[in-house]
């Protein structure tokens, strides 16, 4: 069985990411969705959150496991058994730093592979970073996140505004 990583913090987790889960569905036996850890980065939404979001827009995605690790990406790789990491590119932007990703998890290890995949068009330009800011602006993301997503969204903007 071919399994691939797909790692990121998912703060929150767009269409996007789901495009990308649900295309490396149809290329591999099973896709681990794999929540990193970060603690020099401030999540909105904590690792449960996350995870439990995750799980609740994969679940009719039958060869998906929502999983989360810490410290190097290459542990994960693994302790998971992933053949492959999986990296989505939206801009040339992204490849310069997954490009440099790449090569430095394979000097690390000369046996992880990094595949690249594109977004579908229309989420070529959707990002979690974005998609909060949106939010906190009052905008309206419902065509971009999941509505289980925009409804936690709104929830934890809410409980942080005085």
């Amino acid at each position: 069985m071919k399994a691939v990583l797909y790692p990121g913090s998912f703060d929150p987790v767009t269409n996007g990411h789901l495009d990308v889960i649900k295309r490396a569905c149809r290329l591999f036996d099973k896709v681990i969705v794999g929540v990193a850890v970060n603690a020099e980065k401030s999540p909105l939404f904590t690792t449960e959150e996350r995870l439990e979001m995750l799980k609740s827009v994969c679940r009719n995605i039958g060869n998906v496991e929502i999983l989360s690790f810490k410290g190097l990406l290459l542990n994960a790789v693994t302790e998971f058994n992933a053949a492959a990491v999986i990296r989505g590119l939206r801009a040339v932007s992204d490849f310069e730093y997954e490009f440099q990703m790449a090569l430095m998890n394979r000097e690390l290890n000369s046996e992880c592979e990094t595949i690249f995949m594109m977004p579908s068009p229309e989420y070529s330009f959707t990002s979690s970073r974005l998609m909060k800011e949106i939010a906190r602006c009052g905008g309206d993301i419902s065509a971009f996140i999941p509505p289980v997503v925009v409804e936690a969204l709104k929830r934890k903007l809410n409980r942080q505004t005085p």
